[in-house]
């Protein structure tokens, strides 16, 4: 049965009409100010959309829940959200619009561009359930020009022409958005290595766990599920402080568990590799030589 709290947003026109808006000069992008949108009543609205969204909100009177996190937009933050993902949106009172602006394209406009498939590289739009991207002032202004360039050419007179340079200006955006997330968590060590120290705990309570062995190894979906954020950002995170995937850490945890049990326990290696979530010990053997060069058999001699 469909959630009946759940509004979907099929087109651009469809967010204009809600919102009070004019009608879109282009039926597939358009580019917004919250300024001029209508404001809505206190309350909570749950919408899905069928478009993608990039904004830069800041002076929100209300909040933002996507995924797993609440927002708050005092700062100037861009939010990124790819079609038919679940935004909640929860108002107290009335007051003043957010400043800031909405780019709104539906996938149709990249159809037959090299961006119809390119747009899903771009990890933010998974990353925004869980890290919006706090602007400086030069990245706004920055990114600004670009959506005045995207605007301008849409409300222009249409020719063969204006797709490509649209789809160029777009892929320009984007990279710099790229370019600004990956300066982000560069910046923000403080939050990023509490994921780390987060990781760590919780792949050692996993090991530890009694029932590990009938488990089997933790999946890179089960850890970010735990650690409260999408499995895209959180092995971007990792690669840009350790140079290490998420699954490269599961299996250095467990390679740790073995050289450990190797090293301090009696247990053959068929049992150590039981105990490690494997069902045969030629696979727990194969991934320890390539993980750390010698075979288990080999690693416990050199400790007699």
């Amino acid at each position: 049965m469909p959630d009946q709290n759940l509004l979907r947003i099929k087109t651009i026109s469809e967010f204009h009409t809600l919102r009070g808006l004019p009608k879109p000069r282009h039926p597939l992008i358009s580019v917004i100010s919250f300024d001029d949108m209508e404001q809505t009543e206190p309350g909570r609205q749950n919408l899905i959309f069928d478009f993608y969204m990039i904004s830069v909100k800041r002076d929100m009177a209300h909040k933002y829940r996507y995924g797993q996190k609440d927002y708050d937009f005092d700062e100037g933050v861009m939010f990124c959200m790819a079609p038919h993902q679940v935004l909640s949106i929860t108002r107290e009172e009335k007051g003043k619009n957010p400043s800031g602006w909405m780019l709104m394209i539906h996938p149709d406009f990249l159809w037959n561009t090299v961006m119809a498939v390119a747009i899903r590289k771009y990890e933010f739009f998974d990353y925004s359930v869980h890290e919006a991207l706090f602007l400086s002032a030069d990245e706004e202004i920055k990114v600004l020009q670009i959506i005045e360039n995207i605007k301008e050419e849409y409300q222009s007179n249409i020719d063969r022409f204006s797709q490509n340079i649209i789809i160029s200006q777009l892929e320009t955006l984007l990279n710099y958005s790229e370019r600004f997330y990956q300066r982000q968590f560069i910046t923000r060590h403080k939050a990023s290595h509490q994921l780390l120290e987060r990781l760590e705990i919780l792949l050692n309570d996993y090991f530890e766990a009694d029932d590990f062995p009938v488990k089997g190894l933790p999946s890179v979906q089960f850890l970010s599920e735990k650690l409260n954020m999408s499995s895209k950002y959180m092995s971007s995170v990792l690669k840009t402080l350790t140079g290490r995937t998420t699954q490269q850490h599961i299996h250095e945890k467990l390679i740790e568990k073995a050289k450990e049990k190797l090293s301090t326990t009696p247990l053959s290696v068929s049992e150590i590799a039981y105990e490690l979530g494997f069902e045969h010990s030629q696979s727990f053997s194969k991934l320890f030589k390539s993980k750390a060069g010698v075979s288990p058999v080999e690693f416990r001699k050199s400790f007699s």
